[in-house]
């Protein structure tokens, strides 16, 4: 392995007579397999040295996570002090040692693993309410588990001991404890509360608190559409297509993904779940499935976006890849995006728009913003982004500014 990564016999003769030969070895022959290209190889197989330096690897041990990092401190300032690092290569080189550190420790079994606590009796039994009895979708059963696992997370007693003494003053403590960190929206608290009140029904169902203790939490007061959407303007959306122009793989896999975001108006996971069979090339439609409530809908697939799809698949996407998922990772192992919030800021944060929020979701409101511009109908643009509800889309009626101009400049004749 060390013959094919390096090329000069001394750098050969370096590795070959470092410490834990088999066990570096076994590690990159094994990121080879997965693909990672020849200059990673060479980085990690360097770094894979300086491991068994500051973390003392020689000594048959598991290392915990704050070793690790007290390890990449001690290697960074020296890095820094040694090659005369700026601060921000300091940086670089901290994380860097982390990254490597983790990855090849967890491989080799000597990486301690925090076992996340399980979910709580009493919240998987409200999962399986919400699903069976319900029919919520994934998204928000999984939201409100983790909502009320949060929760129970800051009481010290049981959870059933807990809801058994509850009162009124107890669940307006819960709300205005939230309320008083003073990081929040109203409407985060009132979700907050609504999600606590949704819970506490289901323990008064099942005889593990008061009657009505459900029913006192006072839910702060929300106005409706007193926020607008954050959208960006139609100009500002096309220098964001612009900084995907060119030939690099990043740009060609992120142009596609842009572009999905933008004509469609589709959300971060819907996007994310897109599969070869989603694409029916022949009959030039896309079928989406909605995160929310499920249904799979059907669409035209516009020529932009089928070209800038058809490009990424054939130019960039691994032809081997065992996923499939349409979206993956550029570096090795390619396996499916987790999030598209990093992707979509890069691109947004260089061209300095003033808008809230700089991931996926402020395209999605801009195509809800330039089809009201374009005079469509509330139902049309409902269906469009899969809202259940007329009223979720009703709030981008405030934006229509091309309609607020003409009531603006209507004239009423001599009445002033």
């Amino acid at each position: 392995m060390f013959n094919q990564i390096f090329q000069r016999p001394k750098a050969r003769k370096l590795h070959f007579n470092t410490p834990l030969l088999e066990e570096r070895l076994r590690y990159l022959t094994y990121l080879a397999e997965q693909g990672y290209k020849l200059s990673t190889l060479q980085e990690i197989a360097s770094y894979q040295q300086v491991l068994i330096k500051y973390l003392r690897l020689e000594e048959a041990k598991i290392l915990t996570f704050e070793e690790i990092t007290s390890a990449a401190h001690r290697w960074a300032l020296y890095a820094r002090r040694h090659y005369r690092y700026s601060n921000a290569c300091y940086s670089k080189c901290k994380r860097r040692f982390i990254r490597c550190a983790r990855q090849w420790l967890h491989f080799l079994g000597r990486l301690e693993i925090l076992i996340q606590p399980p979910m709580l009796i009493e919240i998987t039994e409200f999962a399986e309410y919400m699903r069976n009895e319900k029919g919520l979708s994934e998204v928000t059963i999984l939201e409100n588990c983790q909502h009320m696992q949060r929760i129970f997370k800051r009481i010290q007693e049981k959870p059933k001991q807990f809801l058994a003494q509850l009162t009124p003053e107890h669940v307006d403590n819960l709300v205005i404890q939230e309320s008083d960190k003073g990081i929040y929206t109203r409407r985060t608290i009132q979700c907050f509360a609504i999600r606590l009140r949704y819970f506490l029904r289901y323990a008064e169902y099942r005889g593990w608190c008061r009657l009505g203790i459900a029913d006192s939490i006072r839910i702060p007061r929300g106005y409706e559409h007193q926020t607008l959407p954050s959208s960006p303007s139609w100009d500002d959306v096309q220098r964001l297509l612009k900084t995907t122009e060119g030939n690099d793989p990043g740009n060609i896999r992120d142009r596609a993904i842009l572009l999905l975001l933008v004509v469609y108006g589709l959300r971060d996971s819907e996007v994310r779940r897109l599969r070869f069979d989603d694409l029916d090339w022949e009959n030039e439609t896309i079928h989406i499935k909605r995160s929310k409530h499920g249904p799979i809908q059907q669409f035209p697939l516009i020529q932009s976006v089928g070209q800038s799809l058809a490009r990424y698949i054939k130019d960039v996407r691994p032809q081997d890849s065992p996923y499939s998922n349409i979206f993956l990772t550029l570096r090795a192992p390619s396996r499916p995006l987790k999030t598209l919030y990093t992707l979509v800021s890069c691109h947004w944060k260089p061209l300095d728009v003033a808008i809230k929020h700089h991931g996926p979701h402020s395209l999605r409101h801009a195509c809800a913003t330039r089809l009201i511009n374009q005079g469509m109908s509330i139902k049309t643009i409902a269906d469009q982004l899969g809202h259940r509800s007329l009223e979720t889309t009703r709030i981008y009626a405030k934006v229509d500014l091309t309609s607020l101009r003409e009531v603006a400049n209507f004239n009423i004749g001599g009445l002033s």
